[in-house]
């Protein structure tokens, strides 16, 4: 009798803990969809969108899953971004400030995104990559499959690549896709660029069904250089005559990503894994000037540490564990994706690799936790633009001429209160001067790393 007694007082103690074993119980798989340079107005979620801009699909996406309001990317041109969303580091610990820094890669054996997930995890790359030249073929030291990837669809280069066809986008160099290892050829590629790395994600996800995965979707559009299909320019056109030739096109890229990320979420439905998917969908940095982008409100553009070139649409789902349809107004920045996954996975923790950015769950399911107490950027380069945000106050520096913003009050970055609040001013210089003497101590010590690494290569080369 007291046995059974006992039995019932365990039973009805479990009773609550049911819903969290039905929601916490499975491993969730991992998707990020990254789109590049879409400008922060080029999405008609934003109450300041132009007429021209429809994105039904990423809408949708939005209204189902939990949008954040105040999110940045870590870099304000696209390798320095993908850099700190695998290290969940700022980049600039490993020397990446640039474009071209990002571009031709850090230390290949610094570990990255897939590193930090449990072993059953099969993992895919499509699309850019930017972390990295594949000048070194056949070693390839910097790509994604020798970096811990399971597979890839993908190309290397310097951030750009023809729609149409396996070259560059300043010439007509051979610049190749990537199929794990393999390069294609031209009679291997056809299609629409765009549309064909949704293919690939789509084919991944349904090859993928046993077993967790994370799927890194890096679309290039809406990225330079400016191209789509003749008759969706011409569409685009004869709806709105007003649009430029190169806004048009912009706006039928824009369509077929729209449609990707339409295809990704509807595949995962009728696979029945969205609700156990956690997906992230943001971009990679501001819109381009030069691709007439529109970023709304937001001041500046792509290359800039004002808001229009480092705050980035940020939507974040995961049915089983947390319910959709809700803004959060806490800033958030890109270095966060790999610390949530690492939390949401129960990943690998590397004790000598910390992570600079933090698990947004907390945040999602109010757990109390504060999130991020300053946020940085740093362009480095001649004019050493910089720029540190801390509550509703954000510092910007371009040749140490000082902005300050409140950005509660004035998210266009307008007025300049500086002058009106010094102490403010000088406080949040000094924030960011210290991070600034910690990522040039980590950025020295994962140069000496690499230093000695190449000494240890060539003195066994040499001993051959």
């Amino acid at each position: 009798m007291k046995l059974n007694v006992s039995l019932l007082i365990l039973a009805f103690l479990a009773i609550p803990l049911w819903p969290q074993i039905k929601i916490f119980g499975a491993t969730p798989n991992i998707v990020i969809i990254l789109t590049d340079d879409q400008g922060y107005a080029d999405l008609s979620d934003n109450p300041n969108h132009p007429k021209e801009v429809a994105t039904p699909n990423i809408d949708q996406l939005a209204a189902e899953g939990i949008f954040f309001t105040q999110a940045y990317t870590s870099g304000a041109v696209c390798s320095p971004t993908r850099a700190g969303l695998m290290l969940g580091q700022y980049q600039q610990r490993v020397g990446i400030y640039t474009a071209g820094d990002g571009g031709r890669g850090f230390n290949p054996k610094t570990p990255i995104f897939p590193s930090f997930l449990p072993p059953a995890y099969r993992s895919s790359a499509i699309g850019k990559w930017h972390l990295g030249l594949d000048n070194d073929y056949p070693a390839l030291k910097w790509h994604a499959v020798n970096r811990g990837f399971t597979e890839c669809y993908k190309f290397m280069g310097r951030g750009g690549h023809d729609y149409f066809e396996l070259k560059g986008v300043k010439d007509d160099t051979y610049a190749p896709i990537y199929r794990n290892l393999t390069r294609l050829q031209s009679g291997d590629y056809e299609g629409y660029l765009t549309t064909r790395l949704t293919e690939e994600a789509t084919a991944f996800i349904k090859r993928s069904t046993a077993t967790p995965f994370f799927l890194y979707l890096a679309y290039n559009a809406v990225h330079a250089p400016a191209q789509a299909p003749r008759q969706d320019i011409k569409t685009m056109k004869e709806r709105f005559p007003h649009l430029s030739e190169k806004r048009a096109t912009l706006m039928a890229m824009l369509k077929h990503l729209d449609d990707g990320v339409g295809e990704v979420v509807n595949t995962l439905k009728e696979e029945k894994l969205w609700a156990n998917t956690l997906l992230f969908f943001l971009t990679d940095n501001g819109g381009a000037k030069a691709m007439e982008a529109d970023n709304g409100k937001l001041r500046g553009f792509k290359g800039s540490l004002y808001e229009g070139g480092i705050r980035t649409p940020w939507i974040v789902s995961w049915p089983n564990r947390f319910h959709g349809g809700r803004r959060i107004e806490t800033p958030i920045i890109s270095l966060d994706i790999l610390p949530t996954v690492v939390e949401a996975t129960q990943g690998k923790i590397d004790p000598v690799h910390s992570f600079d950015g933090k698990s947004i769950l907390p945040l999602i399911e109010s757990r109390g936790h504060p999130h991020h107490s300053h946020l940085f950027w740093d362009n480095g380069g001649p004019k050493r633009e910089w720029a540190i945000r801390h509550g509703k106050w954000k510092l910007h520096s371009t040749r140490d001429q000082l902005e300050l913003h409140n950005l509660m009050l004035d998210p266009s970055e307008k007025t300049n209160l500086a002058k009106q609040e010094p102490q403010i001013a000088d406080r949040l210089k000094s924030h960011y001067l210290d991070w600034r003497k910690q990522v040039e101590a980590s950025e020295r010590i994962a140069n000496a790393m690499s230093r000695e690494r190449f000494e240890k290569t060539r003195r066994r080369k040499n001993a051959k």
